[in-house]
């Protein structure tokens, strides 16, 4: 094709009309020797001497609006996206050198670290395209690789359960924040039943086991730079309790620009104008935290084993005795280096990842890395019967010797973000459950529905505030009255979305929830509508106020299967 050539901007060639399209004295060096004809031209794609453009990069790199196979040959074709993403790799790490020029020196190291794990995530962020998994080898898992709970619960406990305990170290993922339920600071502050925190039930349920076995189960707390002030200011509350209490932040990466793909921080404060600049990395960081945190080695020196790694709103989400002792004493004589707790999906779940059988070990695939045309059978119940709690047990050991080898591996989650001023942003993350495919021997255990209940919104709230719940030691437990296993299905409308709203016009005696029938529904609220005191509600309740108008439910009343429409009329259901 030497010759007249194409234009990088003409019809025919690269199609790339952005008039900021520039290119490097590399770029063009490779185009002239591989023969592929590019011509220099007067036009905005090509002058002379200017700094290669992110745009373009990210453009060709990132959006696929290019048909590379038109313009030159295949082999051609991999050479000019290879030079694209070094250069764009360059200048990403140019932008996190100055970046870190202005870290104070009691932050450099940390704040190193922190960006050398960007840079990595960033790397392989630009080398994967497309989904990670392919579909024709993804495979049921073995049956001996999923026990039922029923099947490890059975072999009991053994009489020295005390010195199992005092292997074990638990951890809570803290690094969220309230805003989904209309509250500033961390999530784990919250007051979820009976003015307890999440943060105070788990201290309940960690001190509770210390009392009752004479053991040392310390607990630790992954932070985020968004929620570690807050939560080291409320711990000093817990120092007369019976529970060893340690903290660490998971990672600060920065923010990419969507279209250049370059940070958008511009150092590393994070107040003012760069607020919104940062964000912490999912909790698959909590690999590298721990480990350069140095309580890795502090618990693997005090005789420690195992993690039990837990969201901190999952209130389902207790130490298990007999999951402990099947870690400590496996049956085939195997240590298990990574167990998950796996539950069966509802239509409600779909979305969820699930376990499967890849290449030869367990592999957790989420939703965002199947291919389109196979999404509706990942959703299929039938299908894929299970999903991912996050509840997960993992040997201190594994995770040192993985780490020191940089053999943990994590697929790479690109989570798409609008800043307050319009800016449209990217954050790569990863998650915890992901790596269970570099550890050996892992196993999944199916447990029952009650080792997750998440508590994400009010209508979540509502349910764990009933008494379809009783509260011992910081545990959840759902009446025995209750005739069905399943939880019922709440629905709270925009007026309750936040705590303080739901908490001032909810007054509610939800008894039924024990008595009530295995419906679909049991209570939808939609519109302005409040509750008197002592109001209760039984069997399957939809209350809607409609546009303008306003549903006063008096105190006192009793509503058994009722449908209350914005005119007041209670009609049986």
């Amino acid at each position: 094709m030497v010759g007249e050539g194409r234009c990088l901007g003409e019809s025919g060639g690269f199609g790339l009309r952005e008039p900021a399209a520039r290119w490097t004295k590399e770029v063009r060096s490779w185009a002239a020797t591989t023969g592929e004809g590019f011509k220099e031209c007067d036009c905005a794609c090509w002058p002379s001497g200017s700094d290669f453009n992110n745009k373009t990069a990210s453009l060709i790199i990132n959006e696929g609006i290019y048909d590379l196979s038109k313009a030159m040959s295949q082999d051609g074709a991999s050479q000019f996206q290879e030079v694209i993403r070094q250069e764009l790799e360059l200048s990403v790490k140019k932008e996190l050198e100055k970046i870190l020029t202005t870290a104070p020196p009691h932050e450099f190291e940390h704040t190193k670290k922190d960006l050398d794990g960007f840079r990595k995530l960033f790397h392989r962020f630009l080398q994967e395209k497309g989904p990670s998994v392919d579909w024709g080898k993804i495979q049921r898992p073995p049956e001996d690789s999923i026990q039922p709970y029923e099947k490890v619960k059975a072999r009991g406990l053994p009489d020295n359960i005390s010195s199992v305990l005092n292997k074990l170290v638990v951890v809570k993922l803290n690094g969220g924040l309230g805003t989904s339920m209309g509250c500033k600071g961390p999530k784990s502050l919250i007051g979820v039943r009976n003015e307890n925190t999440f943060l105070d039930l788990t201290v309940q349920q960690i001190e509770h086991l210390n009392k009752t076995y004479n053991t040392d189960v310390p607990l630790v707390l992954m932070n985020s730079f968004n929620t570690d002030e807050d939560t080291k200011k409320i711990l000093q509350k817990y120092n007369h309790c019976r529970v060893k209490i340690y903290t660490f932040n998971q990672s600060r990466y920065p923010r990419i620009n969507k279209e250049s793909l370059l940070p958008v921080a511009k150092n590393v404060s994070f107040s003012g104008e760069n607020t919104e600049a940062w964000y912490p990395p999912g909790h698959g960081d909590i690999y590298a935290s721990f480990y350069n945190s140095g309580l890795l080695d502090t618990f693997i020196g005090e005789g420690k084993e195992y993690i039990f790694v837990s969201n901190i709103d999952n209130l389902g989400a207790t130490v298990d005795l007999y999951i402990l002792n099947h870690l400590m004493n496996p049956p085939n004589g195997k240590p298990c280096e990574f167990v998950m707790e796996v539950t069966n999906k509802t239509r409600a779940d779909v979305k969820g990842g699930t376990l499967t059988q890849y290449e030869g070990k367990l592999r957790l695939v989420e939703i965002a890395q199947v291919p389109k045309a196979h999404v509706d059978e990942f959703k299929s119940v039938s299908k894929f019967k299970i999903f991912n709690t996050n509840n997960l047990w993992i040997s201190l050991a594994a995770v040192k010797r993985l780490q020191e080898q940089n053999a943990i591996d994590m697929e790479i989650i690109v989570n798409p973000k609008t800043l307050d001023g319009g800016l449209n942003v990217i954050q790569l993350e990863t998650a915890v459950g992901a790596a269970i495919k570099s550890f050996e021997n892992s196993l999944g255990i199916n447990v029952p529905r009650s080792r997750f209940l998440p508590v994400k919104t009010t209508s979540d709230l509502l349910l764990v505030m009933s008494n379809l719940y009783s509260l011992n030691a910081g545990s959840l437990t759902m009446s025995e009255k209750r005739e069905f296993p399943t939880v019922p299905l709440v629905k709270l409308g925009s007026s309750f979305t936040k705590v303080r709203n739901y908490k001032d016009d909810i007054h509610v005696n939800l008894e039924s929830i024990i008595e009530g029938e295995n419906v679909t529904h049991f209570l939808t609220v939609s519109g302005d509508v409040t509750f008197g005191k002592n109001v209760s509600l039984k069997g399957t309740v939809i209350i809607i106020a409609n546009h303008g108008d306003r549903i006063d439910i008096p105190p006192g009343a009793v509503l058994e299967n009722k449908i209350v429409s914005g005119n007041l009329r209670i009609l049986d259901h």
